[in-house]
């Protein structure tokens, strides 16, 4: 932590979670919204692949549920940074747990790099495949020449959202709960 006098109940620097854990507040956001982004996630894909409403309102549908989720991620994102780089030490709050060791690698560090590995990429596949998906597909979309490899990236963009959230809670359970 930079000094800053803000302490709260846990003694922590930064804004307490409100889950009960260590964590701090947008961690403690970020980890519930996985709960509903990759289920969302999911239903869009599933919706899009034929089921349910007919083909250009689905087709829509799925445009509109995707780009409201990359904005939410984007806001939720760019606040759980903010957050961590200036209020908030995930280190202290980390310390307690049994599975941290300060200023050595531990458990904590390889699952925080493991989810590294797919939350890095996987903001970068989102923001190709959200780009690519707006340049490629007409305002009210409709398959074209560009759809199979939309399929592929977006498929790989799901996965890699699925895995940030799963090694995401991993750590957060690590890190702020044992």
């Amino acid at each position: 932590m930079n000094g800053s006098p803000l302490l709260l109940a846990q003694g922590f620097p930064g804004f307490d979670g409100f889950l009960g854990t260590r964590a701090a507040i947008m961690t403690d956001v970020v980890f519930v919204a996985m709960f509903a982004v990759v289920p969302i996630m999911a239903w869009s894909i599933w919706l899009v692949r034929g089921r349910g409403l007919d083909g250009d309102a689905k087709l829509l549908l799925h445009k509109r549920v995707q780009l409201a989720l990359g904005v939410i991620l984007l806001i939720a994102v760019i606040a759980f940074e903010v957050d961590l780089r200036l209020l908030t030490s995930w280190k202290d709050r980390a310390a307690p747990s049994r599975h941290f060791i300060p200023g050595a690698w531990c458990v904590v560090w390889y699952c925080l790099s493991i989810h590294l590995v797919f939350a890095v990429p996987t903001l970068l596949m989102w923001v190709y495949v959200i780009a690519m998906g707006l340049r490629k597909f007409e305002q009210s979309p409709r398959p074209n020449e560009y759809s199979a490899t939309h399929r592929v990236t977006g498929r790989l963009a799901a996965i890699g959202m699925s895995m940030t959230a799963l090694t995401g809670w991993i750590f957060y359970y690590l890190a702020f709960v044992a």
